[in-house]
């Protein structure tokens, strides 16, 4: 995707992007109480080698939340950004994970969803629990003009995706950016909402839900596209870190 960019200054669009990460998060931080992990601590504020790609990623963890990355990056000659702010629930409830990656390419594109941690092919409660209420805002996406839904080329990402996903392109507006910060504020308040009121998973059940979502996790980090453009811009080695740092292989917080 960097390769077909023009020479962009799109400072004001990623601030206005990474402020409706950081209002998000702010509802978050109002809800659980999170610690920062050590381990990403030199991440905060990475830059490459060569050239004027830069970068910060920090990782929580607490109670509830088993990992939560909130980061960003940027390309700024070509346009390109990149910011990701995804909460990993703990295996005590089976809520689903919620996660939001938006970028400029330099084309405005957004990603929003429930990752489910149930089979929604026969847990039909779930289904209808969890997707259902999203439904209807995934449609009207669907029939609004100003949006293009963006397909993944890569299967396992398709797969991940729930049926009710936002993943869309459209042009860089300030109607396109309010309508984004209004369905990312409404998908989380209603997120909000299911935990408060979600049964507890029996204790029984809790390792093999961690070790499912820990799959997951891992899986759609190394599985991600768009690292290629990471190693372009920052190198493999660094990358890696990068990756490793968003499924939490180098962890220091370890919740029981």
């Amino acid at each position: 995707m960097v390769q077909q960019q023009i020479p962009v200054d799109n400072t004001a669009i990623f601030e206005q992007l990474w402020g409706i990460t950081k209002e998000l998060r702010q509802k978050i931080d109002a809800r659980f109480k999170l610690q920062p992990d050590q381990s990403t601590k030199d991440l905060q504020d990475y830059q490459a080698q060569v050239g004027a790609a830069h970068g910060s990623l920090n990782t929580f963890s607490g109670k509830e939340i088993d990992w939560l990355v909130h980061s960003w990056l940027r390309e700024p000659n070509s346009g390109f950004c990149n910011m990701h702010l995804t909460i990993w629930l703990g295996s005590h409830i089976r809520v689903p994970h919620l996660a939001f990656a938006f970028a400029t390419v330099p084309h405005l594109f957004f990603y929003i969803d429930y990752i489910a941690r149930s089979d929604i092919f026969t847990d039909l409660d779930y289904l209808d629990r969890y997707y259902e209420p999203a439904n209807e805002r995934y449609l009207s996406f669907t029939n609004d003009e100003r949006f293009q839904q963006y397909i993944s080329k890569t299967l396992y990402i398709r797969q991940v995706q729930s049926q009710t996903s936002l993943c869309y392109t459209s042009p860089v507006t300030e109607e396109t950016i309010a309508a984004l910060r209004s369905v990312a504020h409404e998908m989380i308040d209603r997120w909000l909402v299911w935990v408060d009121e979600a049964e507890p998973v029996p204790e029984s059940e809790r390792a093999a839900l961690a070790q499912r979502d820990l799959i997951m996790r891992r899986a759609i980090a190394e599985r991600d596209p768009d690292n290629k453009i990471a190693v372009r811009l920052f190198g493999e080695q660094m990358t890696d870190k990068l990756v490793r740092s968003l499924w939490g292989g180098d962890r220091v917080i370890h919740n029981s």
